[in-house]
């Protein structure tokens, strides 16, 4: 059983943290450096030693900041030079029942009463986040509120506006609220954790009463898993690629031994409801964007007679690549992965055979493995791993599986040519970049906080710091959607630059790695030269930094004729370009010409 993925025991978590926490760090990965505050309402430290040990497996390695004991609103409201100078990626606010205890409602309040109380404890919260966000440019993620230990009217304190369960809901669901205004506010769900550990054993009162901890000490692994799924989101960790083997996985049976008829999928047997149900789950996924491929030792007419049965729900149509043959899984899943142009480290694999999960892990260790032992507790064991989190939602994101599947047919129709200018005029693509627009804004939030390849610098930037770039008149910002004869790829470039001067100084280059080699890239550079000749600039400046995977871009400045000015020890690099006898360099895609359909 590991003990950073579900299931873990969460005592012998504790008991294992520090051996746990040297291994990672001594295992050779690079990892992301970021910097997060964790400003408590009670004591944090065990919090953030667990919290370091789920993202140094996420590939984050994290540098902490913590408030003292139940000091999170002066740190958050008056001026503090040593959280300034500690400059946060990150803002954790951990808060609990035990810190609006005092100030709940109790019988005797008055239904006005009542709603001036939960008026003033929302707005508390509420000017700290704003001041949060206004001071430190980053994103807040701040606890909810668990149930509270007792329930002081029975069943009736569920309901009756003075009663504190009644009162705690009311916060959580005006938590929520200002949470979906999508303004780099996110939302630590210790409600749900806490009901799923189960409330008895999260509240402690002896350890609350010695230590000052918010919850049971064997509980506090659950609240940083949890809290882990939204940072390694947000600084783009999430996975993107669910891989499914078939036998035992989405279906009871071997499909080649027992045929179509002999595989159980449906409502006739526990197993078979089992199964159904995983099969309604992995077909939700696709709904957040999901991409599902299915990895099978299984002749491929099997296969697909499988994903065909009448109880099922999951057809081949669901799945971009289907590898269903008698290659090794973990050479599947290799070739899948080099079809679809992303890295391994993208993808879960789901398959009930410990021997399979286990050549995967080793051959492929930035695949995640979760334990599927038992098909009642597959799609918990999905779910509480948190892969594919979700802290960004757009509408690309529900089209993903069916671009994905268009790059499929592109890479096909590719082999029909042998001079690739052909190749790429014949998609007949066509391109809008255009100023950032308010309907693509959490598109391109989602795209600079998760595009590591073909991304420059790897800044990240908050929903609010996009919309300050796109409004504030000092920045050149440019979104970029490519469509052509296979289907809409949606936005898929992202360019900021700032304006100093004559120069433009471009802080974020990005772009999807699904539209690599289509010549986007010069697309957008060619706006962007005529977007800054508009403007009177007359040179552009460039950075690339370095990181563990933006190595594809190192020689981008160079192909495109710019001029190295400078270098350091770190590989981080300077160019220049003068823009006055700058030659357009897109000749394959039509810009801003009405084609795109969905523009």
């Amino acid at each position: 059983m590991s003990l950073v993925s579900y299931p873990f025991d969460a005592s012998m978590f504790n008991q294992n943290r520090k051996k746990i926490r040297r291994e990672l760090l001594a295992d050779g990965s690079k990892r992301l450096h970021k910097k997060i505050a964790v400003l408590g309402g009670s004591t944090t430290n065990d919090i953030v030693k667990s919290l370091e040990v789920f993202l140094l497996d996420n590939g984050i390695e994290p540098e902490f900041y913590q408030s003292e004991y139940n000091r999170f609103w002066q740190d958050a409201m008056f001026e503090n030079p040593e959280l300034r100078e500690f400059a946060p990626d990150i803002i954790y606010i951990h808060t609990s029942y035990r810190n609006i205890a005092s100030q709940l409602p109790g019988p005797s309040l008055d239904e006005d009463g009542v709603d001036a109380l939960f008026k003033s404890v929302f707005e508390h919260y509420r000017k700290m986040w704003e001041q949060l966000k206004a001071v430190y440019k980053c994103p807040v993620i701040q606890n909810n509120f668990e149930l509270p230990p007792y329930r002081l009217m029975g069943n009736r304190d569920c309901y009756d506006k003075a009663g504190a369960v009644s009162f705690i809901s009311r916060l959580n669901a005006e938590f929520a609220n200002y949470a979906s205004s999508g303004n780099g506010f996110y939302i630590n769900d210790i409600n749900y954790v806490s009901a799923s550990v189960g409330l008895d054993k999260w509240h402690d009162e002896k350890a609350w009463c010695m230590f000052k901890y918010c919850c049971a000490v064997d509980v506090i692994p659950y609240l940083a898993f949890n809290l882990s799924h939204i940072i390694k989101s947000l600084f783009g960790k999430n996975k993107k690629v669910l891989a499914l083997d078939l036998d035992n996985t989405l279906w009871g049976g071997v499909v080649g031994d027992d045929g179509v008829e002999g595989i159980e999928i449906g409502e006739e047997t526990a197993a078979a409801e089992c199964f159904k149900g995983f099969q309604q789950y992995v077909k939700k996924q696709k709904d957040i964007g999901i991409m599902l491929t299915v990895a099978s030792k299984n002749d491929h007419e099997n296969a697909i007679a499988g994903l065909e049965h009448p109880e099922g729900v999951l057809r081949p149509d669901d799945f971009i690549v289907i590898k269903a043959n008698w290659e090794t899984k973990d050479r599947n899943l290799a070739a899948t992965a080099s079809e679809m142009d992303l890295g391994i480290d993208s993808f879960v694999f789901a398959d009930d055979n410990p021997t399979e999960r286990a050549l995967v892990s080793k051959s492929l260790p930035g695949v995640a493995v979760p334990a599927m032992d038992s098909p009642d507790e597959y799609i918990r064991t999905i779910d509480k791993n948190g892969y594919f989190e979700v802290t960004n939602f757009s509408a690309d994101d529900i089209k993903r599986n069916d671009m994905y599947k268009a790059n499929v047919k592109r890479a096909e129709h590719l082999t029909e040519f042998t001079d690739y200018t052909e190749y790429l005029l014949s998609l007949d693509m066509h391109a809008e970049i255009l100023p950032f627009a308010p309907v693509y804004i959490q598109r391109i939030t989602q795209l600079t906080n998760k595009s590591n390849q073909f991304n420059l610098t790897t800044k990240r930037y908050t929903q609010t710091e996009i919309e300050q770039a796109a409004s504030d008149g000092k920045h050149i910002t440019l979104y970029g959607k490519l469509r052509d004869s296979f289907g809409d790829n949606g936005v898929v470039s992202v360019v900021i630059g700032a304006i100093s001067g004559e120069i433009c100084d471009i802080e974020l280059w990005l772009m999807s790695c699904r539209v690599l080699k289509k010549n986007m890239e010069y697309a957008m550079l060619d706006t962007l030269v005529d977007e800054c000749k508009a403007r009177g600039l007359n040179r552009l400046k460039g950075h690339y930094f370095p990181t563990a995977k933006n190595s594809m871009v190192k020689n981008l400045f160079a192909d495109f004729g710019f001029e190295k000015t400078g270098e350091d020890g770190s590989g981080n690099t300077e160019w220049d370009l003068d823009l006055a006898n700058y030659e357009p360099k897109n000749n394959v895609i039509k810009v801003n010409d009405g084609g795109n359909e969905n523009g």
